[in-house]
Formats: C-alpha cells, sequence, structure tokens
C-alpha cells in the first residue's frame, strides 16, 4: 500500500499514474537526503569548531584572498576542514532547492515553478546590483548581496503561499527549509568575518539544529493524509509534552552557552572570556535531567494508555538517555573532541524526534473516522 503523500486537485477520485508515482518517490527520497544533509552538517560543522579549523579559511565567500579552494600548503588540514563544510552547505542547498520544486510542481504545476525561478532570477540580479554597489561604496559586499538574496527568497515564499491551495504545509515547510539555508549561509560568513564570535557561533548552531526539526516534520507531514487534524491524546498529556519541549530547549540553550565558554572555541588564537564553564556545566544539566524525567514519564503513560506517539517517544527516551551518558562522559573525560561532536548531533536528533513526537499528538480527521 503506497504511503499517502501529496493529492493533486485535478485527479482525486483517479488512481495515481505511474508518472506520479514516480515524482511521489523522488520527493520521498529527496526529502530523508534533505533530513540527513542537515544532519551530517552539524557534524562537520562540529568538526570545524573542535579541530580548531574555525578561520581555516580566513575570508569568506573566498577561502582566502585569492583562492576560493584552500591552499594545503599555507592552511594544512584546517582549511581543507573549514573548505569542506562550505561545500556540505551547498549539496544541503541543492537538495532543498530539489524538494522545493518537486513540491511546487505537485502542487500547483508548471505556474508554481516558473514563479519560483522568475524570483530566484530577481534574487540573483539583485544580489549582483547590491554587491557592485557596496562594492563601489567600500564596504564588505558579499554579506550585504546575499542579504539581498534572502529577501528575495522570502518574497518568493509569501507569493508561493498565497497561490497554494492544496498541501500548504508541505509548500510552507519547503520553504522554509530554503530559507533557512540561504540565511545559515549568510550567517556562516558573519561567523568568520568577526573572528568566531561565540553568540554568533552558537546561534549558526542553533539554526542547523532547528534546520533539522524542520526537515523531520516535512518527513511527518509528507506520509500524513491532507486535511483537517484533531488531538488524539488527552489534553494533560498534549500539556506535559509542550512542557517538555521547553525543557528541551533549555537544555539546548545552556549546552550552546557551555560549549562557547568552554575550551573548544573553533580556532587556538580565540579565547573565551565570558561565562564560567563549570557553572554552565552544572547548570545545563539540570534541565536535561528533568526533560529526561519528563519524557519518561510521557513515555510510561503512552504506553499505559495506547497513545499515538508511544513508539517515538520510546525512541525519544533512548536519544536521551545516550545523550545524559555522553554528556557526563565527556565532562568526566575533559571534554574530548570527539564525545563533545557526539553530544552535539545527537542533540539534533533529539530534538528531531521531540518533533516527531509532537506532530503525532494529532492525526488527520478523515484518517480517526
Amino acid at each position: 500500500m503506497p504511503h499517502p503523500t501529496i493529492s493533486s486537485p485535478t485527479r482525486v477520485a483517479d488512481a495515481p499514474s505511474s508518472h506520479a508515482l514516480l515524482w511521489g518517490r523522488a520527493l520521498r527520497v529527496l526529502a530523508w537526503l534533505s533530513f540527513l544533509a542537515q544532519t551530517i552538517i552539524i557534524g562537520t560543522g562540529g568538526a570545524v569548531r573542535l579541530t580548531g579549523s574555525g578561520l581555516g579559511c580566513s575570508e569568506w565567500p573566498l577561502c582566502t584572498p585569492e583562492s576560493l579552494v584552500p591552499i594545503y600548503a599555507d592552511q594544512g588540514i584546517h582549511g581543507l576542514i573549514e573548505f569542506g563544510n562550505r561545500v556540505m552547505t551547498g549539496v544541503v542547498g541543492i537538495i532543498a532547492l530539489a524538494v522545493l520544486l518537486l513540491v511546487l510542481a505537485r502542487v500547483g504545476g508548471r505556474l508554481m515553478v516558473f514563479s519560483a525561478l522568475r524570483f530566484a532570477a530577481g534574487g540573483i540580479v539583485a544580489a549582483a546590483l547590491v554587491f557592485l554597489v557596496v562594492t563601489l561604496v567600500g564596504l564588505p559586499a558579499t554579506p550585504f548581496a546575499m542579504g539581498a538574496l534572502l529577501v528575495a527568497v522570502i518574497a518568493a515564499t509569501v507569493r508561493a503561499v498565497r497561490l497554494t491551495a492544496d498541501r500548504r504545509d508541505l509548500v510552507i515547510l519547503a520553504w522554509v527549509v530554503l530559507i533557512g539555508v540561504v540565511a545559515q549561509a549568510l550567517v556562516g560568513g558573519i561567523t568568520v568575518l568577526t573572528g568566531l564570535n561565540p553568540f554568533i557561533v552558537g546561534f549558526h548552531y542553533v539554526s542547523s539544529l532547528l534546520l533539522v526539526c524542520v526537515t523531520a516534520a516535512f518527513l511527518v507531514r509528507l506520509y500524513a493524509a491532507p486535511g483537517p487534524r484533531e488531538r488524539v491524546v488527552p489534553r494533560w498529556f498534549a500539556v506535559l509534552s509542550h512542557v517538555s519541549g521547553l525543557a528541551l530547549a533549555v537544555t539546548i540553550v545552556f549546552g550552546v552557552l557551555t560549549t562557547g565558554s568552554g575550551p573548544h572555541s573553533g580556532d587556538a588564537d580565540v579565547l573565551r572570556r565570558g561565562f564560567d564553564a563549570t557553572v554552565l556545566a552544572h547548570v545545563h544539566s539540570w534541565p536535561g535531567y528533568a526533560l529526561a524525567v519528563l519524557v519518561l514519564a510521557l513515555a510510561v503513560s503512552a504506553w499505559a494508555l495506547r497513545l499515538e506517539p508511544r513508539k517515538w517517544l520510546l525512541v525519544l527516551v533512548i536519544a536521551i538517555a545516550v545523550q545524559v551518558g555522553v554528556g557526563v562522559w565527556q565532562a568526566r573525560e575533559g571534554l574530548p573532541p570527539l564525545l563533545v561532536g557526539i553530544h552535539m548531533v545527537l542533540a539534533s536528533l533529539s530534538a528531531a524526534a521531540y518533533t516527531v513526537v509532537v506532530l503525532r499528538l494529532k492525526k488527520p480527521v478523515a484518517s480517526a473516522v
């Protein structure tokens, strides 16, 4: 039995054609690749920071003042690691664009695709003009050009959402991922230009984590039937689930602050002069333990009452248990880079699992009849 995906408003009563099934299969594959790529780039970004390669490429968008790619004789392995993360950003962007175009083609046909491409062309032209003008003024031109491109993408999103009547949820999520990728490229450049400011580095990580959650949400909605949704769990369970989400958010924020104040600054010459990392490590653990207790209570309740999200709550319990174990281990071992990197990736996977749990609190009305 094929998974329900995007329905076509002109063929609701007909059996899906082989062409439609092929497109649906391609969309599912690309959606999974988008989720995996967003997770992998957290790992590569962590590698940049944890190996001290944050300034392996001293410039942006070029790697050096004279070269787009690193020169091994001058920059060594740090340049290769930093440039590899930049290449991964391009891969993430291409996949996000492919997912978006497939969604637009399935929902609105050629009209929607051509509209998006016109906005893309306009954004590129606007970015080029801004780059030229800002260069003449004598300011760093690339951030302003990227900003102009980001504005064009946001404008295209607004227009596409207004034109969409069918599966607007998928259209919005696909656009959000593309906006996030463009914004992340801009933030990454600003991170280099500001000499690895810890707050910008932390924002960069949190933004990547949120994109993992958005791509996970896209997968859930892609496999779900369209239409109105209704809550399928008790109200107290839904409230406790959202309280758990708050605990998860606080845990991640304090984890970012702890890492930003610790020894892994991203470059040997970048020193952290801010919060006490030892104190923050303890503060970071408190909401983490509270989160573990809350999620365990939710999982036990869900299995006892046979509620819809029980299987994903089990996944979340396992992810958080492993996360707590790795956190304690890395603290006792003096924060070895490999364990810190695993901790960062696990945080994104825990957040993705939580996202799935929240979306499972409701089901399409039609499927519940």
